[in-house]
């Protein structure tokens, strides 16, 4: 008589079946236990940090992935994948202005930019919005205001406006030329399937909570949204503490003085390692201004900070494959030193 008893997986298969299903969940658990071995107190402080941030972005997470299911649940989704058919530098201009106005965070837009993507929205549009969005939002746009002034306000959100615009455009010349066919990762989403959307686009049935299916469709997708998002934006937010802890701000500012051209480079590249949060580095900035250095400087320093900052570089590198991950932080760098680079010449001319 055979035995049919099926055995339980080994320690080990146990193992690589736990990081390779959850490795963000655990690389988060590694990184706070060692904390609590080595420096306890950075343990909780880190802890406490990637609660609060992730308490203060709820309220445009819960916004964001609301709409992201509402529209699977809807097929609200066949209406905007049609929006995005259009010329492609229209769709270009159009996602670089809503990136830079709207009020997501660079967490916030996760969701939406996944959905277009599945639904086979062009890269290049999508990559306008989602670099200009990290830079500018109206409450940043006020604080700048306040701190800064008016005018490096505005020039701030043209930067964000005009990244967009350039790295849309640089994507579209690549896509011509057969590159990134398929941007999202393994188990994000197809666009192939999305683009069958716009091909043949289904009706849309807006009280979608009378169809059980789509009852079901719109709390899959919130859930899966949902847990996408705790798990990468945990591990985002303690690398970000650590990184507030372990860089001191005297650091920063020794490494950004100066005039001319270098403080320009070196803001860029600094604001990448260095980054601080967006609202946390306009004092800073503001500072370094008042003691001397080249507004173009502090500008570049803001515009790659923000769109390199650890949650939206993030983001990409959870959603997009590898080479697009490069293209997004090659963009970034080059659009933040042409912004100092350019706001630093209008400063001298007016």
């Amino acid at each position: 008589m055979t035995d049919s008893t099926i055995a339980a997986p080994g320690p080990r298969a146990a193992l690589r079946h736990l990081w390779q299903k959850q490795r963000v969940w655990v690389v988060s658990a590694l990184i706070l236990a060692s904390l609590a071995v080595f420096d306890p107190s950075q343990a909780a402080d880190s802890t406490r940090f990637a609660a609060a941030a992730l308490l203060n972005t709820a309220p445009f997470l819960i916004l964001s992935i609301a709409i992201a299911a509402w529209a699977g649940a809807t097929g609200a989704d066949n209406l905007i994948a049609r929006a995005f058919t259009g010329a492609p530098l229209l769709m270009i201009g159009l996602g670089a202005l809503a990136g830079g106005v709207s009020p997501f965070c660079s967490c916030g837009v996760i969701p939406l930019i996944a959905a277009l993507l599945a639904m086979g929205v062009p890269l290049s549009a999508v990559m306008a919005f989602w670099l200009a969005s990290p830079i500018m939002d109206p409450s940043m746009f006020v604080l700048t205001a306040g701190l800064l002034g008016v005018g490096f306000a505005v020039a701030k959100t043209v930067a964000a406006i005009g990244l967009g615009v350039f790295g849309g455009v640089v994507v579209q010349l690549m896509m011509r030329g057969g590159a990134f066919a398929d941007p999202l990762r393994d188990g994000i989403g197809n666009g192939g399937c999305g683009g069958a959307k716009i091909r043949a686009p289904k009706p849309v049935v807006w009280r979608f909570w009378s169809d059980p299916a789509r009852r079901a469709t719109f709390a899959a997708t919130a859930l899966s949204t949902t847990l996408f998002l705790a798990r990468w934006l945990t591990l985002a937010f303690i690398l970000e503490s650590l990184m507030l802890a372990w860089i001191p701000v005297e650091t920063v500012t020794a490494a950004l003085g100066g005039d001319g051209v270098m403080p320009i480079v070196t803001a860029t590249l600094v604001g990448v390692p260095a980054y601080l949060n967006g609202y946390a580095a306009l004092p800073l900035v503001g500072g370094l201004i008042e003691q001397g250095m080249a507004p173009g400087a502090g500008m570049a320093f803001l515009v790659a900070g923000g769109v390199t900052s650890v949650p939206a570089a993030m983001a990409v590198w959870a959603l997009a494959r590898p080479q697009v991950f490069a293209i997004y932080i090659a963009l970034s760098l080059a659009g933040a030193f042409a912004s100092g680079l350019l706001f630093q010449l209008w400063m001298s001319l007016a």
